[in-house]
């Protein structure tokens, strides 16, 4: 506190167990004068612990002259220095309630950096994550709390798990740095079955599709994903997705994708893309590429004018963001920001048209606590055109848009919507959850602007086979030109292997 003089004048015995003494605190000292030497201390370092630094000397409180001598400290070791010393020399008074004291900083003659790195464990682990993803490569300057803070990212990664702190073996010319993993599973097989009433044919119906991703199968960090969906509306989807992170070693890796649509026998839609993606740091990313599109008319005899051959390419434009909370198992992700924008041109046979398309799609986690939770996602699209075929058309609806609706029956030019969840942990492995759908769309066809609502309840259990969602919802809309009313039922197993 500043009574650095302080005396224990007399100590009396009151009775067994008490006794009484007399402190003398004499004069309190409220601050010091601490000259420093520039050559071997950054001066930004210092205005961040005081605001009053000059030429040759700072002042501190004294009562926080220990708190910013540790944290001088530490600054030093991040520059390469673990095991630099300081302390205060020639402490004496500078007049009557302030002190005044040098600051000595010894540090070795040579910095440390990273000389070798050994990964325990997980010896395939890919190296160029450790490079790129986590930014720690040999003849780095050597930080450990920096590597700490790193290597912590590594849980984020979906096939491996750090098993134990970093460790570092100091010898006289080298540092080692030890980095134990693991490599987990990280394929999965997701699947989910869907049903509910035609409210045509007053039939029970079913819909659902397949989805089988495989990741880091030849420890590269590649990942490939397979989709098959088939829905009650007769329009059965092929998606094939394949992603190279790290091409030879460097920052930039690619995706290729490859995805057919068929709706019954009206058409046939091929999508065709190429990007290139870099890693910023372990949440950020951008991609650019191309995409192509070929549409096909199947109808025998062209009764309508709305559905049209045609092709189309577009320069392509993203950034992803990602936040990960690991330490939940349930909800991985704590939020995500993804956007698109694309660029370019449809030709038929008779003309050519420019067109762009912008994408979006966002949610967050609110975590009340440890139990309750708030989850939020908007995703929405835009196809700006001067004219539209219905084989173009935006398709949304269902389980991953708004629930209630029967998978992609609805079709727009552009379309919004707004997911809502309440959720209750009721352990580590089970969940309960409301739902409630907003949505938005217009099609510029047939002049359509509609407002859709989607509400129900759900829950998934977290088993040793995979997570088990179930999830029932009513969507409907009312409207006098265009009316829907549906209930969804929706079955769903995740497999992790």
């Amino acid at each position: 506190m500043g009574y650095i003089e302080n005396k224990l004048e007399e100590t009396k015995k009151a009775n067994d167990s008490t006794f009484i003494t007399s402190l003398n605190l004499k004069r309190k000292f409220n601050t010091i004068y601490i000259y420093y030497d520039k050559t071997t201390l950054n001066i930004n370092t210092l205005k961040s612990v005081s605001k009053k630094v000059f030429d040759n000397y700072f002042e501190l409180k004294f009562s926080e002259i220990e708190k910013t001598l540790n944290y001088i400290n530490s600054k030093t070791s991040e520059n390469g220095y673990p095991f630099s010393k300081l302390y205060l020399s020639n402490i004496s008074i500078q007049d009557e309630s302030n002190l005044k004291a040098n600051l000595i900083i010894e540090v070795p003659k040579q910095k440390r950096s990273i000389n070798n790195i050994i990964i325990k464990g997980y010896e395939k682990f890919p190296k160029s994550y450790l490079k790129h993803y986590l930014k720690i490569k040999p003849s780095q300057v050597f930080d450990l709390n920096t590597i700490k803070s790193k290597t912590e990212q590594l849980n984020n990664l979906t096939f491996t798990n750090e098993i134990k702190s970093p460790e570092v073996l100091f010898s006289k010319d080298s540092t080692t740095l030890y980095l134990y993993l693991e490599k987990t599973k990280s394929n999965s097989f997701d699947g989910f079955l869907g049903f509910g009433t035609n409210e045509k044919t007053s039939k029970l119906e079913f819909d659902g599709y397949l989805s089988l991703n495989l990741t880091n199968n030849l420890n590269y960090g590649e990942s490939f994903s397979l989709l098959y969906k088939s829905d009650e509306n007769d329009q059965k989807t092929f998606q094939a997705d394949i992603t190279s992170p790290y091409l030879f070693n460097s920052p930039v890796g690619a995706d290729f994708l490859l995805r057919i649509f068929k709706k019954d026998s009206s058409f046939t839609t091929i999508n065709q893309s190429a990007k290139l993606h870099y890693q910023i740091n372990s949440r950020h990313k951008i991609y650019g590429g191309i995409i192509s599109t070929e549409s096909n008319n199947l109808l025998t005899e062209n009764i309508t004018s709305t559905i049209t051959d045609y092709k189309t390419q577009y320069y392509t434009f993203a950034y992803q963001f990602l936040n990960p909370q690991s330490y939940n198992l349930l909800f991985p992700i704590k939020s995500k920001v993804y956007l698109e924008a694309n660029f370019g041109k449809r030709k038929t046979s008779i003309n050519s048209e420019k067109q762009s398309q912008l994408t979006i799609d966002v949610f967050k986690i609110f975590n009340l606590n440890q139990k309750n939770s708030f989850y939020f996602r908007l995703n929405g699209s835009n196809l700006i055109s001067d004219t539209y075929f219905e084989n173009e058309l935006l398709r949304f609806g269902g389980i991953n848009s708004i629930r209630g609706f029967e998978e992609n029956s609805l079709f727009s030019t552009l379309n919004g919507v707004i997911n809502s969840e309440y959720r209750l942990q009721l352990n580590n492995s089970i969940y309960i959850h409301s739902i409630t759908d907003i949505a938005y769309f217009e099609n510029k066809t047939n002049n359509i602007k509609e407002k859709l609502f989607g509400y129900g309840f759900g829950f998934g259990i977290l088993t040793k086979a995979g997570l088990f969602k179930f999830n029932y919802a009513n969507g409907k809309t009312e409207n006098t030109k265009f009316k829907l009313s549906n209930s969804k039922i929706h079955l769903s197993l995740i497999a992790t292997f």
